[in-house]
Parts: structure tokens; C-alpha cells; sequence
């Protein structure tokens, strides 16, 4: 057994599954954002309807500034 390739393999197989689960949060918050703004358009987020402030400051007293 070659210890110093198995810990080398062992190392970079932690960077790949690091970055492939990073890309995969980033993935999920896009198309989170991207369905919200979907939402706020059906909604009426019109420039006069001031939608977008209104549910901001609801969503900030029920949910919190950062979840």
C-alpha cells in the first residue's frame, strides 16, 4: 500500500466533494432568488404597486434579515 497516494487521493477527493457542494448550494440559492422574482412579478411588483417593500418588511419581521 502506498500511504502517500492514498492520502493525496484521500485529500483531493474532500477538495472535489467541498466544490461540488458548494456549486450545488450556490445552484439551489439562484434558482431560489430567480423563483421569488417570478413571484413578486405575478404578485403585481409593479413600480406604483410597491409590492417588493411591502412583503420586504413582513418577510423581515416572520423570517429574519438572513436565514
Amino acid at each position: 500500500m502506498n500511504y502517500y497516494n492514498e492520502i493525496k487521493n484521500k485529500l483531493i477527493d474532500n477538495e472535489i466533494y467541498s466544490k461540488v457542494k458548494d456549486y450545488s448550494k450556490e445552484r439551489h440559492k439562484v434558482i431560489t432568488y430567480f423563483e421569488i422574482g417570478k413571484l413578486l412579478n405575478e404578485a403585481g411588483g409593479k413600480y406604483g404597486d410597491n409590492i417588493i417593500d411591502e412583503y420586504s418588511k413582513k418577510l423581515v419581521i416572520e423570517v429574519g434579515k438572513k436565514i
